[in-house]
């Protein structure tokens, strides 16, 4: 577990050369200012299916690097060898799953506001929001990694992985949404569930897939 932090740094690094830790917010910022011209200028419905809208984009926030997370590092042998340097499998995941979530969840979070700001939704909508994606985008990290190395090696793997994690995703998403018209808080305790259990099985399913993959 020593290796753990320069292997979170490491991902970090390579996030950033690849795509940029800019490119969640800006994502999230262009569908947000798309989605009025397709709905129409109704402040009503804009603020009632906007929160769901930016469920649906900070999933594919998550998704968009998912061919980068893990299929470089298999191909070029970087798993390998820090395999037989004694870094487990699950090791390198945890660290991945890490690295994933710091390149995209806090700057969704803080690129949320504006967005918000958008389509118009009102204040307390905006705060269940942070808290819910706050819960949930260690979630959407997790899955975007376990799909990342179940189908890493195989042919088209990125638009494989893609199709993949969206139906896996709709529980989070179902929860998510839930929690901007649920008084009780009973959609937020699910959703905290279902992310902590993705969080959880990830490193284990994930290292699994990858020496899986090797023989």
């Amino acid at each position: 577990m020593n290796m753990l932090i320069p292997l979170i740094a490491r991902d970090l690094a390579n996030g950033w050369r690849s795509a940029g830790l800019w490119l969640p917010v800006a994502f999230l910022l262009l569908v947000a200012s798309l989605y009025p011209f397709a709905l129409g200028p109704d402040a009503g419905l804009l603020a009632r299916t906007g929160g769901g809208m930016l469920w649906i984009a900070a999933l594919l926030a998550s998704l968009l690097p998912i061919d980068r997370l893990i299929a470089p590092d298999r191909d070029a042998g970087v798993i390998d060898q820090l395999s037989l340097r004694g870094v487990s499998e699950e090791t390198q995941v945890i660290a991945k799953l890490i690295a994933h979530w710091i390149g995209f969840g806090p700057p969704l979070l803080l690129a949320l506001l504006p967005a918000a700001a958008l389509l118009k939704l009102p204040a307390p909508t905006i705060w269940t929001l942070e808290a819910g994606l706050l819960i949930g985008t260690p979630a959407l990290a997790a899955l975007s990694i376990l799909v990342a190395s179940l189908t890493a090696g195989l042919r088209s793997s990125g638009a494989l992985a893609g199709l993949l994690a969206l139906p896996l995703a709709v529980p989070l998403l179902i929860f998510g949404a839930g929690t901007l018209g649920d008084g009780s808080g009973a959609a937020m305790k699910f959703l905290g569930a279902t992310s902590l259990l993705l969080v959880a099985i990830t490193p284990v399913a994930g290292g699994a897939a990858l020496r899986a993959g090797r023989e």
